[in-house]
């Protein structure tokens, strides 16, 4: 069973850093994609930033230079978040796909807020 515990959200101000954690039960490296999304209330899941099947990096254009994704060479993803905004707020998750199967975290709410 594929686990994924997400970590770090909080409260921030406009213009403040996070480092969003993902720890999966196995190596990272075992699945084919790994990704952030996020939920604002009232809307749809949407992709934040991921990592596709060749290594390569994918951001969603309303956070690109300011959010980084990264990994380990184990089992922990993070999304480090700069120059966070209010429209940032959601609840993030992490996301890992294999073998025809897309596992979900719990997610981790992130509120931007003066």
């Amino acid at each position: 069973q594929v686990q994924l515990v997400e970590s770090g959200g909080g409260l921030v101000q406009p213009g403040g850093s996070l480092r969003l954690s993902c720890a999966a039960s196995m190596n990272i490296f075992s699945f084919n994609r790994l990704a952030w999304y996020r939920q604002a209330p009232g809307k749809e899941r949407e992709l934040v930033a991921g990592f596709t099947s060749g290594g390569r990096t994918n951001y969603a254009d309303s956070v690109k230079g300011r959010f980084t994704i990264s990994r380990d060479n184990a089992k922990n993803m993070y999304l480090q978040m700069n120059s966070l905004k209010s429209a940032d707020t959601a609840v993030y998750y992490c996301n890992a796909y294999s073998g025809g199967y897309s596992y979900w975290g719990q997610g981790t709410q992130v509120t931007v807020s003066s």
